[in-house]
């Protein structure tokens, strides 16, 4: 099965880093994630990504280097997320396509149902900064 090609955006403000629910339905409905979505035909990643987070979040986004890229299997798709570092340029994010959202410490992503996707992404997270932290 060939994976379905989607972004995340890691955005950080104040210590905290994005994520978003999804709303209830679908499969991993309900589940916290890392904002973004598909690739369309004829779109960089970079720019699916400013897309997508303009169009769930109402935010501008300068897109930064790639962090991580993971493929994971769901029982209806295989998926491959990029996911990238982001910085915020205009706009205050609000849950326009998602069920809410929140800004987190890194160190709390652990406390949300992650998507199985995201989840490697969100313990990598973690990981990093309690490394930092111990510095």
């Amino acid at each position: 099965m060939t994976p379905v090609a989607v972004t995340a955006g890691l955005i950080r403000k104040d210590g905290c880093i994005l994520i978003s629910r999804r709303h209830t339905g679908g499969g991993a409905g309900g589940k916290w994630e890392f904002p973004g979505g598909k690739i369309e035909r004829g779109e960089t990643p970079e720019q699916a990504l400013k897309r997508e987070l303009a169009e769930e979040l109402g935010v501008q986004v300068s897109v930064g280097r790639i962090y991580d890229a993971r493929i994971h299997e769901y029982p209806e798709k295989t998926v491959l997320v990029l996911f990238y570092e982001c910085t915020l340029v205009n706009g205050e994010a609000r849950a326009l396509d998602s069920a809410e959202i929140k800004w987190v410490l890194p160190n709390d992503l652990n406390r949300y149902d992650m998507a199985a996707a995201d989840l490697p992404v969100a313990l990598k997270i973690i990981t990093e900064k309690e490394k930092t932290d111990a510095q």
